[in-house]
């Protein structure tokens, strides 16, 4: 048992000052500009949205929980912390991303290329909006960070990445991933 207890003191100790170099690195690449930053929105629980949904009526749909409201603050303060600029931050129409972007950002626009397609009644519409984003991406000019709140389909399905609540995935303009920073509550 002793030997186990200092196998994992070494490991610990070996890894966090590689973490903690991976950490400045996406800081450095954030810093740069020109990244796409997507954001899994803050903590809602429970799994897609409930039966009668209606995209205009948040009471309908899964929303923030407190627990999801302070994480949605703290992604703020990450930004305002590491005076990382952005250009722009686009959110999902789903009022939990809506929540997200407005608690953590104060000030998006919404896009409906990065809504959920995870229901049934919503999934007809992936490809249409994977193409809709690619081609916004393509004519994309700025050299400043844009901010994606969206839903896990969506950053899984752009970039095979399976992000936690709250969690920020960073790309380049090709979707190669940069890094990721999870944000707890």
């Amino acid at each position: 048992m002793k030997l186990l207890k200092l196998l994992v003191i070494i490991f610990i100790s070996l890894t966090t000052p590689i973490k903690a170099d991976l950490y400045k690195n996406l800081i450095d690449q954030l810093e740069e500009g020109g990244k796409l930053i997507f954001i899994r929105h803050a903590y809602a629980p429970g799994n897609g949205d409930p039966d009668g949904f209606n995209l205009n009526d948040c009471s309908t749909q899964r929303n923030l929980s407190e627990e999801g409201r302070k994480q949605a603050k703290s992604i703020g303060e990450f930004f305002k912390e590491n005076k990382i600029e952005i250009n722009k931050v686009l959110s999902s129409e789903w009022c939990r991303c809506k929540e997200t972007a407005k608690i953590a950002f104060k000030n998006f626009s919404t896009k409906s290329f990065l809504n959920s397609f995870y229901s049934s009644k919503f999934s007809k519409n992936k490809g249409k909006q994977i193409i809709e984003f690619n081609n916004y991406i393509k004519n994309l000019e700025s050299k400043k960070n844009l901010i994606f709140v969206t839903h896990y389909v969506f950053i899984s399905e752009v970039l095979n990445y399976a992000p936690s609540s709250g969690e920020m995935v960073v790309s380049d303009k090709k979707f190669n991933i940069i890094g990721s920073v999870e944000i707890d509550f």
